[in-house]
């Protein structure tokens, strides 16, 4: 008896929000959406472009880079087709299955952009705390598997989620407060026991972005005593500058995603437009920023770019 309850009761679909209180003008809404979108997918092609373009780029930094591009535009692509969907067509059902799939790229991509951050802080703190060792120690070989490494990583971890979720049946509400698919909020429209995933959630979260960035905290605290260990000035700022843009890109990805924790756990009562367009900054503006600030402070990156252009 209980099974035909569930089957009953269980939703087919689950429904995506736009944005709350804003659906007469969704229309307009979604050009500076589609702006964005095509931003961030053009800027880390682009640079992209350059990078494999130029030998002079083909330096570690700047293949890290490369990673940092390609995991961007798949972060756009992943939730591209639900949130303009959603805005175009007011296409927001989607089913089961798909929800699953969307959220393990987010969720995956999300934790590879952190692996890809916490590399790229590596070959800072190498190239500025053991510089005479950094070409033998951040060979090509090491390179490929720091990256295979933070693909595997992002993949195993994120893996069991779909397969979790998979098994629930879905008798609450089931409309989402996003134009696409969040684990932690697919979880909570079970009826059944998600304490597995709660738990195994917040493990593999602190587990992995968690240490991300205190091991990103701590490679900066090293190079900053390095820096002011040496004499003089000039090359100090010569030094920091090299990190300017690293640092900016760790600001952009991490910041939002405090953030966003913040106001679901403490700020319980906060309005359902403010939890939507943080959802929007934490997933949009990283991807959109992050070709801009290394076009802008990186001098190879820029002048190569000036070059292109003025060809």
């Amino acid at each position: 008896m209980s099974a035909v309850n569930d089957t009953k009761f269980q939703h087919a679909v689950f429904i995506l929000t736009g944005i709350p209180g804003q659906e007469d003008i969704h229309v307009w809404i979604s050009i500076p959406f589609c702006l964005i979108y095509v931003t961030s997918i053009l800027g880390n092609s682009f640079i992209l472009f350059i990078i494999k373009t130029d030998p002079s780029l083909h330096e570690p930094m700047y293949i890290f880079l490369s990673m940092l591009a390609i995991t961007d535009i798949g972060l756009s692509l992943s939730t591209l087709l639900t949130t303009l969907g959603i805005f175009w067509f007011n296409s927001r059902e989607i089913s089961h299955d798909a929800c699953f799939a969307q959220l393990f790229f987010i969720h995956a991509l999300t934790f590879i952009e952190s692996s890809v951050l916490l590399s790229m802080a590596f070959d800072r703190f190498v190239a500025i705390c053991n510089p005479l060792r950094y070409a033998s120690i951040l060979t090509r070989p090491r390179i490929a598997k720091m990256g295979l490494v933070s693909l595997l990583r992002g993949v195993v971890l994120i893996f069991p989620f779909p397969m979790l979720l998979k098994q629930y049946t879905y008798c609450h509400a089931n409309i989402l407060s996003h134009s696409y698919c969040l684990h932690q909020e697919v979880m909570k429209m079970a009826c059944s026991d998600i304490r597995v995933n709660f738990i195994y959630g917040f493990f593999v979260t602190m587990s992995s972005v968690g240490l991300d960035f205190l091991l990103i905290l701590l490679s900066y605290g090293m190079i900053l005593k390095t820096v002011l260990s040496i004499a003089s000035h000039a090359e100090r700022l010569k030094a920091l500058n090299t990190c300017i843009s690293h640092i900016c890109v760790v600001l952009l990805f991490y910041m939002p995603e405090i953030a966003l924790t913040v106001i679901y756990r403490f700020m319980k009562s906060s309005s359902p437009l403010l939890q939507t367009v943080m959802g929007y900054v934490y997933l949009l503006v990283p991807p959109l920023m992050n070709p801009i600030v290394y076009s802008v402070k990186t001098k190879h990156i820029r002048a190569r770019v000036i070059r292109v252009f003025i060809k």
